[in-house]
């Protein structure tokens, strides 16, 4: 008899910690999240992506832009009083060069060289010129080096490559890298 009285009071008591429970927020250095689960980068109701390059706005030459996030639910960042911040995060910097002109330019004007001038290159697209794109051979590698993005512009900068476009990210070795051995090795 005694449980049954005490039946009616459980929902209530329940409602009454869920409610405490969500209205406990915390203030933390939003900077110092470490964990994806904390945040969300960029904030998605925010419009970060420039439709010029389709890259991240203000990204820089060091491929770094500051976007702004949002903390996960009940905290609050102590830099702005609410759940929004700002991090840096990557992106590839681009200078305008589009993937699918420099590819049009070198199938069907690579063997004057066009596709290595367009890039920045010229030296090597007055090569191309000179020799009729290395008797057609050369302009079938570069055709290929810049369909898998081995050939990229001359200043260092990413393609512009649509949406829809596969990007590619290439990891290069020399002497300043090293293989870290493992546990399993």
């Amino acid at each position: 008899m005694c449980c049954s009285a005490a039946f009616p009071l459980i929902p209530l008591l329940l409602l009454i910690l869920s409610f405490a429970a969500r209205t406990h927020e915390v203030n933390v250095d939003c900077n110092e999240l470490r964990m994806m689960g904390q945040f969300m980068c960029p904030d998605p109701a925010r419009n970060h992506i420039d439709p010029k390059t389709q890259q991240l706005r203000g990204c820089t030459k060091e491929g770094r832009a500051r976007v702004w996030c949002i903390a996960a639910d009940e905290i609050n960042c102590t830099e702005t009083g609410n759940a929004t911040f700002t991090r840096e995060v990557p992106c590839k910097w681009t200078n305008g060069y589009h993937l699918d002109t420099t590819l049009l330019l070198s199938v069907f004007l690579g063997m004057f060289g066009v596709d290595r001038f367009y890039l920045g290159y010229p030296g090597i697209g007055l090569l191309k010129f000179c020799t009729l794109g290395g008797m057609f051979l050369g302009q079938l590698i570069d055709i290929v080096l810049i369909a898998l993005q081995v050939v990229g512009p001359a200043d260092g900068s990413a393609y512009v490559i649509p949406y829809y476009g596969a990007g590619i990210h290439i990891v290069r070795s020399d002497n300043t890298t090293y293989r870290m051995p493992r546990n399993d090795w």
